[in-house]
């Protein structure tokens, strides 16, 4: 099984061969983002978890900078980071629905014990290692409070 730098690559030179410019330009971001947490890291080897970590962190990006846009009024821009964060999505396994969701935030709560908000950073830790790219951090928050408040 290829890398995930081997696999952008492989995406990299498919959309060379396609004169894709908007999905080139988006990779070879992503390449580079990929390789500098390597680096940061000090990695021999991207794992599949690093991968999706540097993705997720990208999407984040994008996000924040549509709601950006959004509220400035800039559709031009607005345009171009919804198509990234389209092509960004597509790296990510697929996403958990609210009641799996909600299933692995309760099996972290009975995991850890937790009974109060005050351990919040406890269940977040393990619900994000579980949910492994299937799920954002603002969901995983959202949930997990409602049932911590909940008890």
């Amino acid at each position: 099984m290829p890398s995930p730098l081997e696999r952008v690559d492989a995406e990299i030179k498919a959309a060379m061969t396609s004169r894709d410019t908007a999905r080139l330009g988006l990779l070879r971001l992503l390449k580079s983002a990929l390789k500098y947490h390597q680096i940061e890291k000090k990695l021999d080897a991207l794992s599949e978890t690093d991968f999706l970590g540097v993705v997720q962190k990208q999407i984040k990006q994008r996000v924040d900078s549509i709601e950006s846009y959004r509220a400035a009024g800039r559709q031009d821009l607005l345009v171009k980071e919804e198509a990234e964060l389209a092509i960004l999505k597509a790296y990510l396994p697929q996403a958990l629905s609210a009641g799996e969701l909600e299933a692995l935030v309760k099996s972290v709560i009975a995991e850890t014990g937790a009974v109060s908000k005050a351990q919040l950073g406890v269940v977040m830790r393990g619900a994000l290692a579980k949910a492994a790219g299937r799920a954002d951090g603002k969901s995983l928050n959202a949930v997990a409070l409602r049932l911590l408040e909940n008890g």
